[in-house]
């Protein structure tokens, strides 16, 4: 007789990505988490239940089966041809929601990587990484959150996805400055041109390439300038009080570069000291109009998506 439920856990870091001017090419795996527990019932009644356990960020979180981890595991079971059994989700979450901080990503990631346990149907790492990116539209923050680290990322004509991830400098620390409000991805990506020109697109290839070599190289005098960009930045930048004047914080003793987080509005900073002095600069640009921040200091994750021991 079979069991009534089984259970599975994993826990998926939060990501920044572009890093200036690496627009949907870098990202970089956080030491912040997203943690579920999913267990299959197969007595119950709906499809999914969820219940926030515990967690910073656990706040508006869906409580039903429109829950984005859910419908990644729904949209993998479709893909894959195979029955999703009813699910109850528990949530624990730190991702600050619609910061720029790859949460839903780290979501699609946690919801692929349950149904593929729950369901013992193995998916590779290029599976997931193509499904999430069909959700998403874009592979910068999910293939930091699945492999961990510093990753390169490039999608192909055929829309399958490259992920090369590199070795992050121990040296290099990261501040993010959170602003205490939201800014959704679909109006940040609204908010950008169509077509951009040539001087700006070869202006941003420079700086991308000038980025990984740097960090390859061990050259962090090199960031602040690898930082600039001119394709994304600046049509962002006006969607948030304080943004603008954030990303024009002035280079300072210990800040290497500084970067809007994702789509924002969060912005990433780039330090090898005086974290403490440089997150309050940068945090003072949002509080000038009103608009209060936390400052994180975070480490990298190596690991990306973990499958924990069953409770």
């Amino acid at each position: 007789m079979s069991p009534d439920y089984s259970e599975s856990r994993v826990r998926v870091p939060a990501s920044t990505s572009n890093l200036g001017a690496g627009f949907d090419c870098f990202g970089l795996a956080l030491q912040l988490y997203l943690s579920v527990k999913a267990t299959i019932d197969r007595q119950s009644t709906v499809d999914c239940t969820v219940s926030p356990v515990s967690g910073r960020e656990n706040n508006g979180i869906s409580l039903t089966s429109d829950n984005l981890i859910y419908q990644a595991m729904k949209y993998a079971s479709v893909q894959e041809k195979l029955d999703l059994p009813s699910v109850r989700l528990e949530i624990t979450n730190d991702i600050p929601v619609s910061r720029g901080l790859g949460g839903s990503a780290a979501a699609i990631i946690a919801g692929i990587k349950l149904f593929s346990l729950l369901c013992n149907h193995s998916l590779s790492d290029e599976k997931i990484l193509q499904y999430t990116t069909e959700l998403e539209g874009h592979a910068d923050n999910a293939a930091p959150s699945l492999l961990g680290g510093f990753v390169v990322n490039c999608i192909t004509e055929q829309n399958s996805v490259i992920s090369l991830r590199q070795s992050w400098p121990d040296e290099i620390k990261i501040l993010v400055i959170v602003p205490e409000l939201h800014l959704d991805t679909k109006r940040a990506r609204a908010a950008l041109a169509d077509q951009v020109s040539h001087r700006d697109a070869v202006f941003n290839l420079q700086r991308s390439a000038l980025f990984a070599a740097a960090i390859a190289g061990r050259r962090p005098d090199l960031l602040w300038e690898a930082m600039q960009d001119r394709l994304h930045q600046s049509s962002r930048a006006g969607l948030v009080p304080g943004l603008a004047e954030a990303l024009a914080t002035e280079r300072q003793p210990g800040l290497l570069g500084i970067a809007l987080s994702g789509a924002g509005p969060s912005v990433v900073a780039l330090a090898n000291n005086r974290f403490q002095e440089i997150g309050q600069t940068i945090s003072q640009s949002f509080q000038k109009q009103g608009v209060n921040t936390q400052v994180l200091q975070l480490g990298i994750d190596i690991e990306g998506c973990e499958v924990l021991p069953a409770s």
